[in-house]
């Protein structure tokens, strides 16, 4: 989708030999198989409905987060008037947040028989701050991690990618600073790439993204004991989920080790 060579350290799907753009079927027979799987195994269960539904509302939500991350290109460039802070939580929030943490855990609740909306809606705003915590890691880690431990090949600056980097470098940047984003992000060319990773850590970006993470670890720790201490949300514990992206110890040797030596280790307490 988003035109990797690498997914998790193998090749992509659509780069295999004899795959190409049959993995656009393959990627509707998946969807399609989700149908079918929750009829088989779950079609008695009172969670059977709402699951439908929830499959059926956040696969349209990833579609129009999608969508909107398309639209960030004009004529094969990227359109950086639209790259503004608003457009890129939009996309985090439908794109990302939504099918990788709301999702998983909507269906863990029914199928535990939790239907209460007030519940639901406890958990999808915990959700979804993880969801946009993970997409801004990402988005970092892409530009300054290290593919051998993240799996992942960066791309995002010559894809001209709507990022939390570039977003925030267009908020922070000189008109002079402006022009060389204008001409190098979204050129595919190791010096243009190159160009605007200088850029990004002489505008301190790695600082203020180790001042995010450490800010919202925060946040988000409260929310999850705010939810925890009620005695009707007891069951959803969400320390769990949380520990799939926040740093803590044991990860930040992780995002040590896969950042350029040029981030600053004092600022990332690390």
């Amino acid at each position: 989708m988003d035109g990797s060579e690498t997914r998790r350290g193998v090749p992509c799907w659509y780069k295999r030999d004899n795959v190409g753009l049959t993995a656009i079927n393959d990627s509707l027979l998946l969807q399609n198989g989700i149908y079918i799987l929750l009829e088989h195994n779950f079609s008695h269960l009172p969670m059977y409905v709402p699951a439908l539904e929830t499959f059926r509302d956040i696969t349209m939500k990833t579609c129009m987060g999608q969508a909107l991350d398309s639209m960030c290109l004009l004529n094969g460039k990227p359109n950086l008037d639209v790259f503004t802070m608003k457009r890129y939580n939009d996309i985090v929030k439908y794109k990302t947040a939504y099918y990788t943490f709301h999702l998983p855990v909507a269906l863990g609740m029914f199928l535990a028989n939790k239907f209460d909306k007030e519940m639901h809606r406890q958990a999808k705003t915990i959700l979804l701050e993880l969801g946009q915590f993970f997409q801004i890691q990402d988005d970092f880690l892409d530009c300054f991690g290290n593919p051998s431990v993240t799996g992942k090949i960066g791309t995002d600056i010559q894809e001209g990618k709507c990022t939390w980097l570039v977003v925030v470098a267009l908020q922070r940047a000189t008109p002079a600073q402006k022009e060389i984003i204008q001409k190098y992000y979204g050129v595919n060319d190791p010096a243009a790439v190159a160009n605007i990773r200088a850029l990004y850590e002489e505008l301190s970006l790695p600082n203020t993204y180790a001042i995010y993470e450490e800010e919202t670890f925060n946040l988000i720790k409260t929310h999850v004991q705010q939810i925890s201490k009620g005695s009707s949300a007891n069951w959803c514990n969400l320390k769990a989920t949380e520990s799939l992206v926040v740093i803590d110890d044991q990860n930040r040797d992780l995002l040590k080790k896969s950042c350029k030596e040029k981030c600053d280790p004092i600022r990332y307490n690390l």
